[in-house]
């Protein structure tokens, strides 16, 4: 038959050339070949194309392109926010070269915006982040508050939320969602060593991975929502929620440098 043909003939090629797997009715097996066969063949000289490459192949960064893009739920991206998401994990050009609101100068990549102190989607994100994990706790039977008053971290800032209820060992959760950039000239040289490695020092990264602590605190908590609800894929579904977020806060940071301009309303009047 066909298979023992394909067997037979491997033995007259280089084993790197035609390789095998192990379980052939598998189709993913067969994809990993080549999918190997590409990584192997790619050479990545800048520390931000290594950088992007070793944040895209963590687990959670993928967890956007899984989502169903459903409008009525939220997961649906607009076409821009889309378009900006693709090209900062490919590397491709965004925008054209102009100057950010910070009098940065940005070149086509975008990736300024993502650590500009002045960027309106820092803020968004943040937002998106703590009340994701607000009603995510809220589904588990976890009533929080956002910005808990009285209670002040060693700066003397205030944590982003805190359960009313006992989390774990008799103690109130206390969470706070940061999310710094992989590309950062600050980061850069770390995030080009290990994916997901400027993530230790905070919860997720512009590109993706996450802190150990937020994958466990992601994974136990979604355990508890499916407990409650009896939905066996509620783990999978808040990462995929968590993941939007971040690629609509990286779009807004990336749109946010770009300069301002007075929209012709006017025409749209009509006497």
């Amino acid at each position: 038959n066909f298979w023992k043909t394909l067997q037979q003939s491997s033995n007259s090629f280089n084993k790197e050339e035609l390789k095998i797997p192990s379980i052939p009715s598998v189709q993913r097996n067969w994809d990993l070949i080549n999918v190997e066969r590409v990584v192997r063949s790619m050479t990545l000289t800048s520390e931000l194309d290594i950088a992007r490459y070793k944040a895209s192949v963590v687990p959670e960064s993928n967890a956007w392109l899984n989502t169903l893009p459903s409008k009525t739920i939220g997961l649906l991206l607009d076409n821009n926010t889309f378009r900006i998401s693709i090209s900062l994990r490919l590397g491709t050009n965004i925008c054209v070269p102009h100057t950010c609101i910070c009098g940065t100068q940005v070149d086509s990549s975008g990736i300024h915006g993502l650590s500009c102190s002045m960027s309106a989607g820092r803020h968004s994100r943040h937002s998106s982040l703590n009340e994701i994990i607000h009603r995510s706790l809220a589904s588990a039977k976890y009533p929080a508050v956002l910005e808990p008053v009285g209670l002040r971290r060693d700066d003397n800032k205030r944590p982003d939320g805190m359960t009313l209820v006992p989390w774990t060992k008799g103690q109130m959760l206390v969470w706070d969602a940061t999310c710094t950039d992989t590309l950062a000239p600050s980061h850069v040289n770390l995030s080009s060593k290990t994916g997901g490695a400027v993530a230790e020092s905070a919860a997720e990264q512009t590109l993706g991975p996450w802190c150990r602590e937020a994958r466990n605190f992601v994974e136990c908590l979604g355990k508890r929502i499916a407990s409650i609800t009896g939905e066996p894929r509620a783990t999978s579904y808040l990462r995929q929620k968590i993941s939007i977020a971040i690629q609509r806060g990286n779009a807004a940071s990336v749109m946010g440098t770009l300069p301002t301009a007075i929209p012709m309303e006017e025409i749209y009047y009509l006497l």
